[in-house]
């Protein structure tokens, strides 16, 4: 089986040597390992050796040198909305400090599914409705990553590079992809660890062992 094992980064991409499309969730795009069969039949291993998430119109490269392109799929999601940007902040912060993942935009923030997280929702006074999209959740800044800058790092010689720790790579995985302006945790003092008032509710795929 053809194995992939480099990802191009959308800017990178060249059409002429894209040869499939594969769609994935946001679950699958961060996978490092997985038996994959694009939309046109072509099956392939992603071996990507180490963590890294997939974004939709990058591609990843297979053994020949041919590209499969990841298309982010449609999965079924909240739509946020609040009457007010300063409520849909807070909720912003709410929904990190309860290890949520959120896509947020200009006047909506999209999160998976659940009903746990409507209830939340709902209690801090905003709307909750279903709808289908692809799901693109914030994620941690990674210091000096360079998977983001849309260079082909194929066959790039990278010598030693002993004096500095980075990785030319791929990003430095996401622990729960949580907003970036949205884990804040100010109140960590003596009180305890204070989650506000709707309680410590745990998103899809937080992981936490409780």
């Amino acid at each position: 089986m053809l194995r992939a094992t480099t990802i191009v980064r959308k800017p990178a991409v060249r059409p002429d040597a894209v040869v499939d499309t594969v769609a994935l969730d946001h679950a699958a795009r961060t996978r490092s390992e997985a038996d994959l069969t694009a939309a046109g039949g072509l099956a392939f291993r992603l071996s990507l050796g180490r963590a890294a998430t997939l974004e939709d119109g990058d591609a990843v490269r297979l053994d020949d040198g041919r590209l499969v392109r990841i298309a982010a799929a449609a999965q079924s999601l909240l739509e946020i909305r609040a009457g007010n940007p300063a409520r849909l902040t807070r909720l912003a912060w709410q929904l990190g400090s309860n290890h949520v993942q959120a896509e947020i935009t200009a006047d909506a923030l999209y999160v998976l599914a659940d009903p746990a997280v409507a209830e939340l929702v709902r209690g801090q006074g905003c709307t909750a409705a279903p709808v289908e999209r692809a799901f693109r959740p914030e994620r941690e800044a990674a210091a000096h990553d360079h998977s983001q800058c849309g260079h082909d790092h194929h066959g790039h010689d990278h010598h030693d590079h002993r004096h500095h720790d980075h990785d030319h790579a791929e990003p430095a995985p996401a622990l729960h992809g949580h907003a970036p302006d949205a884990h804040a945790h100010p109140a960590h003092g003596p009180a305890g660890h204070v989650h506000g008032p709707a309680g410590h509710v745990h998103g899809p795929g937080c992981g936490h062992d409780h």
